[in-house]
């Protein structure tokens, strides 16, 4: 018996572009002091990465792949990393060897490591209600005249688009520079894709510009909506305002959502005209009446998918806005001085709820270590 442990130093999570590095065990657990202890020898070994693509046959019509042969053979020495899996394998990276005729002794163990970069063609990691696209890291060893047995290793991938090649632009560096490193020192630092991208998004979360719509119906003007950026950090809060002192119409209770929308591209929708797949992932409800301003706050979870587009399936988010106003002007109930009776108000009796939906994109990118996950939420409209 063989143990075979995979361990990732930085973590689960890497950035399209980045090096992914892998310490890779072999161990053979039988003790030395066992009577039946016997050597083991492992006849090759190998590592890949790919990327396994899952539809749901109810919302997605995918052209027929034809009988592919997925089935190894028990002699057969190539390795078939998406073997067993569900979905097709839309990408995959040559396969590297680690060791060949290794012979492991009671107790002893050896570790190998595996470096590859993720590739910056392919879809970002996504668990969506049509489609599912999923990394992982599949090593296969192999005994002589034996199967292979894989492990598979999932691990999450981030795209981040509009990331400008190196050198950085100067003027738009915001990162403190140090006057001690060497002039070759600081073109290293700048040629990494994770300081590249940490910069790039330093600068676009950095800026500040105010942005107002007004709230109105078919009867006039509910409320004055302001939100005081559009790009933000993964785990921020989202902080808008509304000033109803300038609307027409009374507003009751109003309420934000951040949600996700997972639409089919059009060739591979299972029927015409099929609705997008919404999500939600906050809500922030609050009543407003008599009310001269308001703000709120939603958090931007640090599990989410960026907004991307294949072939196949396009994800946008987007902001959206439910109020519930009075057909008719509603005047607060007067109260005199040294009233003993309790005054009784009655609210609306006619009401109506109005929906607004503002389009945004989401860009996010996860660095590691002391660098924090970073995303970004810009408007569109």
């Amino acid at each position: 018996m063989i143990e075979v442990v995979a361990s990732m130093a930085r973590g689960p999570v890497f950035l399209a572009g980045e090096l992914m590095e892998c310490l890779i065990t072999f161990t053979n657990p039988m003790s030395h002091l066992s009577t039946s202890a016997t050597s083991e020898m492992l006849a090759w070994a190998s590592a890949q990465i790919h990327c396994q693509f899952n539809a749901s046959e109810g919302r997605v019509a995918l052209p027929q792949q034809g009988n592919k042969q997925d089935v190894q053979a028990e002699s057969d020495t190539v390795l078939i990393p998406s073997r067993g899996e569900r979905g097709q394998c839309v990408l995959d990276t040559p396969p590297k060897i680690l060791f060949c005729d290794l012979c492991l002794d009671p107790g002893e163990s050896k570790t190998y490591s595996y470096s590859e970069i993720v590739p910056l063609d392919g879809p970002p990691s996504f668990r969506g209600q049509a489609v599912k696209y999923v990394y992982k890291l599949t090593i296969g060893c192999q005994r002589v005249n034996s199967p292979i047995k894989l492990l598979r290793v999932p691990f999450r991938v981030l795209v981040l688009q509009g990331m400008p090649e190196p050198p950085f632009p100067q003027d738009e560096e915001v990162s403190p520079s140090n006057p001690f490193l060497e002039e070759e020192e600081v073109s290293r630092r700048d040629a990494r894709p994770l300081e590249r991208a940490l910069d790039m998004l330093m600068v676009t979360t950095s800026r500040r510009c105010p942005h107002m719509f007004n709230i109105t119906n078919v009867r006039g003007k509910v409320a004055k909506f302001c939100i005081f950026k559009i790009v933000y950090r993964l785990g921020e809060d989202i902080i808008g305002t509304f000033n109803f002192s300038e609307g027409d119409i009374p507003c009751l209770q109003y309420s934000v959502s951040l949600q996700s929308e997972e639409e089919i591209q059009q060739q591979y929708q299972r029927r015409p005209g099929q609705a997008t797949s919404v999500t939600g992932h906050g809500r922030h409800l609050e009543s407003c009446l008599h009310t001269a301003s308001s703000h709120f706050s939603l958090p931007i979870p640090l599990n989410v998918t960026p907004g991307f587009s294949t072939d196949t399936v396009t994800l946008r988010w987007r902001l959206h806005f439910e109020f519930v106003t009075a057909r008719e002007p509603m005047e607060p109930p007067i109260v005199q001085q040294n009233q003993s009776e309790v005054t009784v108000w009655s609210g609306a009796e006619h009401v109506d709820v109005d929906t607004f939906i503002l389009i945004s994109i989401v860009y996010h990118v996860s660095l590691h270590q002391s660098v924090k996950t970073l995303y970004s939420l810009a408007s569109q409209g």
